[in-house]
């Protein structure tokens, strides 16, 4: 994204929320990834003698972030697999859940929110958030009931990726949990759901029905999202985060502005 992996955006995102303990599950062809937040000892040295002070500070930024481990999925079995394999770095302790093709704004401090969440109600949170019913096909979906604070719902069901016009609400499930350890129980038993693989959604829908493990909610987010998983969606980001940049900003929003003066004066095919 811009000059940065949507990775190290997710990461600074879990810091700035106070995590300082981060497990990446990774698979096949992942070791660019474990390599970026590494030091690079050799480029770090050129760039102290060069005396390039702005280019170290980018290259060593992403080392010092947190206590980075990895640990391999192995056979890709779904998201709730992926969650299971943290179980031995976790123990039993509440954690959370940051999907890497999801990225949220860093004005929008959604992780810290549902992390008050968790502290008033226990259980687990999930991240929600409202979409056209013509797309709530692509995602989780979530059933719920108000509660007392505007931005939160108790989710009393889960449905993945429902069929279209069978959704028991329009609010999707997007790439933030904050869990308690008691989901990790719920997965060892869950048997594969949607397209043969063991669904986070399916577990917590379990959690939500069951006393133990406590209650599930939602914080209905409608801050800044993007998804670099869709294309589109993905260009859009790159722009926007471009245009915001103080370094780059200024002189790409200019030439953009140009770009589509130019682009709405060229006849279509």
């Amino acid at each position: 994204m811009v000059d940065k992996p949507a990775i190290q955006y997710v990461v600074e995102e879990a810091v700035s929320a106070g995590i300082s303990d981060i497990l990446m599950v990774t698979g096949r062809n992942k070791r660019p990834l474990e390599d970026h937040f590494d030091r690079n000892y050799e480029l770090e040295e050129v760039l102290r003698r060069k005396g390039d002070k702005e280019r170290l500070s980018q290259v060593s930024a992403s080392t010092g972030l947190a206590d980075i481990h990895y640990v391999r999925q192995g056979d890709p079995r779904g998201l709730g697999h992926a969650v299971l394999c943290a179980a031995p770095h976790v123990g039993a302790e509440p954690f959370a859940v940051l999907l890497g093709d999801d990225l949220i704004d860093e004005r929008d401090p959604l992780l810290t929110r549902m992390a008050e969440v968790h502290a008033e109600h226990g259980g687990s949170v999930v991240a929600l958030m409202e979409v056209d019913p013509d797309q709530i096909h692509l995602y989780g979906c979530a059933a719920v009931e108000a509660d007392s604070d505007g931005d939160v719902v108790r989710i009393t069901d889960l449905v993945e990726k429902p069929s279209p016009g069978s959704a028991p609400s329009n609010y999707a499930v997007i790439g933030r949990y904050v869990l308690a350890p008691e989901i990790f129980d719920v997965l060892r038993r869950t048997e594969p759901g949607r397209g043969g693989e063991i669904q986070l959604t399916d577990a917590l829908r379990d959690l939500a029905g069951s006393a133990q493990g406590g209650p599930v909610h939602g914080v209905v987010f409608s801050g800044r999202r993007y998804d670099t998983g869709d294309r589109a969606d993905y260009l859009r980001a790159t722009v926007r985060l471009a245009c915001e940049r103080e370094d780059l900003g200024p002189g790409f929003l200019a030439w953009l502005r140009t770009f589509v003066a130019e682009e709405a004066l060229t006849p279509t095919g």
